[in-house]
């Protein structure tokens, strides 16, 4: 599966899973991943628990559900691979329109990449 092309193409609602280092699971709405160039993904968190979850684990789940009813998507196997906290980047990759005061008021971001494990589709086991 090409993930840049399905991730520029469809639309839908992501949830991205993660466990602390108890095995206490979190699960959080996540908008879609910028994937690059190299495959890997990554998502722009901020310090809240899913980020803090991928300090001490380096696995994560993300579950993107398709726009238009039934049940078609994807699931992303993730291991966590790097992170950066380069202002530059993560205000280029940045989606959401806040002004300067409201996007530093919520605190600061790292973007987080991810090598993708394994691609599954929403439903099933997927290919053996």
């Amino acid at each position: 599966m090409n993930l840049k092309e399905y991730f520029e193409t469809k639309t839908g609602t992501g949830v991205l899973s993660t466990a602390d280092s108890d095995g206490t699971v979190n699960t959080a709405i996540y908008s879609k991943p910028h994937v690059v160039e190299d495959g890997s993904v990554a998502f722009i968190m901020r310090e809240r628990l899913t980020y803090s979850n991928l300090q001490s684990t380096d696995s994560a789940a993300y579950l993107f559900i398709e726009s238009g009813g039934g049940y078609s998507g994807t699931r992303l196997l993730l291991k966590k691979t790097e992170e950066s906290v380069d202002e530059a980047l993560i205000k280029k990759m940045t989606r959401r329109s806040l002004s300067e005061k409201e996007d530093k008021d919520k605190g600061p971001k790292h973007l987080v990449y991810f090598r993708v494990e394994k691609t599954l589709p929403l439903i099933g086991a997927g290919e053996e």
